[in-house]
């Protein structure tokens, strides 16, 4: 029988089988039919759900299962837990009888945490427990929560950005903002189609995001429809420009998540200064992200090594790491 870890973010969806390591990796959409306004059968979820973002047949409806890192609807977070359990987790005594941690904003309200307890349950996880991402995700880098030497982490996902400093299985310090990736996706579409005349769908902007953090020319073309015309167009737009969209978001993250420090104790940051920060997550990627946050923090700051897929990881550590549950888990 195997454990499992889930990183349910906004979007993307990792499970993390503690036996063999990832076994799924997919955005977190859910494509459904729609009959008369009432919720049809569930057509795809994942990337294959993904790839229709932006064209989705009539009688069709792509959905986000979360929001801001947290489940809004319950029957669509069942509903897409359910087909990522039977997708990533083939025997089904496994997904019956095995035990399932999974990541939860530390900025998450109770009842939130319990929607997504909930959904678990509905979905098939009788034994699911929740952790707070930030615990999750130091784990899955080597970080035990339960060091008597305190520790900080950033991780920065689609729907939230979080900052927390921890020792000895409690929390130092900890801010939560509701701004993260998806602001930044939001704000390139709204400059392209305001500067550029240019229309592009969701999927697009999202893509253009993610190639600006690793883009090595000086400019990146982006296709999509005249904004006057309607007719295809295909425009070029400088990295520099586009580093410059998502400048006030990301900076708005990095003096949210600098805030933390205002409760650091001084023995601790005496060890953060030593250890340096850790920052994961897929939208800590952006281009110059972990020096800004150097600047502002004070302290060495370190990429993960696995940046999008760490927090599954600890999750699933989590259910073998004396005590960590204990203290940060949530059932």
């Amino acid at each position: 029988m195997s454990d499992f870890g889930i990183d349910l973010g906004t979007a993307n969806t990792v499970v993390y089988d503690i036996n063999q390591e990832v076994v799924y990796d997919e955005p977190s959409v859910l494509l459904r039919r729609r009959r008369g306004g009432r919720r049809g059968a569930l057509v795809a979820i994942g990337r294959e759900a993904a790839d229709l973002l932006g064209r989705v047949p009539a009688g069709m409806q792509a959905v986000r299962p979360l929001q801001d890192g947290v489940i809004t609807d319950l029957d669509t977070a069942r509903t897409y837990l359910r087909a990522v359990l039977r997708r990533a987790v083939s025997n089904p005594w496994s997904r019956v009888h095995g035990r399932v941690a999974i990541g939860v904003p530390s900025g998450a309200t109770d009842l939130e945490r319990r929607a997504l307890l909930a959904a678990a349950d509905e979905a098939g996880m009788h034994r699911a427990t929740a952790i707070d991402e930030p615990i999750a995700g130091a784990l899955g880098c080597g970080i035990d929560p339960m060091d008597r030497r305190a520790h900080m982490v950033v991780d920065v996902g689609g729907g939230t950005a979080e900052a927390t400093a921890f020792c000895y299985g409690g929390v130092l310090t900890s801010r939560s903002c509701r701004v993260a990736g998806d602001e930044m996706t939001v704000a390139l579409f709204r400059h392209l189609r305001e500067h550029h005349q240019l229309i592009v769908g969701e999927r697009t902007a999202e893509e253009l995001k993610i190639r600006m953090g690793v883009a090595s020319e000086p400019s990146l073309p982006v296709p999509g429809l005249d904004a006057g015309t309607g007719h295809a167009r295909l425009v070029t737009i400088s990295t520099a420009e586009i580093a410059e969209v998502i400048r006030p978001i990301t900076e708005e993250i990095i003096r949210t998540l600098g805030a933390a420090l205002h409760d650091l104790p001084p023995d601790a940051a005496s060890d953060i200064l030593a250890d340096g920060v850790v920052a994961f997550g897929g939208a800590s990627l952006t281009r110059d992200f972990d020096q800004r946050l150097e600047k502002m923090l004070g302290f060495p700051v370190k990429m993960a090594d696995s940046p999008l897929t760490c927090v599954a990881e600890g999750a699933a550590l989590s259910l073998h790491a004396p005590g960590v549950l204990d203290a940060f888990g949530w059932r």
